[in-house]
C-alpha cells in the first residue's frame, strides 16, 4: 500500500516544517511499514544545525521513524488515536543525513500490548544503515 504526502497528512496531525515523513511505500498493518523522507536544504533546522556544516538532528531522524510507526498505527486499525512516545532505546546514529539525501525509512512492530507498542526502525542512505533505534509509544483514543 502506498501513501502519498496528502494521505499521510490525513492520517498524522503533522505538519511542516514538522512533518518528516514524504511518502509511504509500503505497508502490513501491525508488521511494518516502509517509508521514504525526501531531504533538501530548504528545511528549517540545517540554518542553525549547523552553518555551513549542514547535518539533519538525530532527534529528528528519531521523530521521522516515530512518524511512521504512527501511519502504521493507524492502517491497523488504531484510526482516530493519538501516538505518544514512552521511550527510545538504542538509538544509534552511524552517518550524517546532508542535504540532498533520499532516507529510506523502516519500522517493525516488536510487540503490542493492549495501548502500548514497541517498535524497532532504522534508517538508511544509499541502502546503508544511518540511524537505528527501538522505542515504545502509547496509542490511546484522541481526547474530545
Amino acid at each position: 500500500m502506498m501513501i502519498d504526502i496528502n494521505g499521510i497528512q490525513n492520517l498524522l496531525p503533522h505538519r511542516y516544517p514538522f512533518l518528516m515523513i514524504d511518502r509511504v511505500i509500503e505497508l502490513e498493518p501491525n508488521v511494518r511499514v516502509l517509508g521514504v523522507k525526501n531531504v533538501t536544504i530548504n528545511e528549517p533546522f540545517f540554518q542553525g544545525h549547523f552553518p555551513g556544516n549542514p547535518i539533519m538532528p538525530g532527534v529528528l531522524i528519531v521523530e521521522a521513524l516515530a512518524q511512521l510507526a504512527g501511519v502504521l498505527a493507524f492502517n491497523s486499525g488504531m484510526q482516530g488515536s493519538s501516538v505518544y512516545f514512552m521511550s527510545i532505546e538504542k538509538a544509534k546514529f552511524r552517518r550524517p543525513i546532508v542535504p540532498g539525501d533520499r532516507v529510506s525509512l523502516e519500522v517493525k512492530v516488536l510487540q503490542k500490548r493492549g495501548h502500548v507498542w514497541r517498535f524497532s526502525g532504522h534508517a538508511l542512505v544509499d541502502e546503508k544503515v544511518v540511524s537505528e533505534s527501538e522505542f515504545t509509544a502509547m496509542v490511546m483514543a484522541k481526547e474530545k
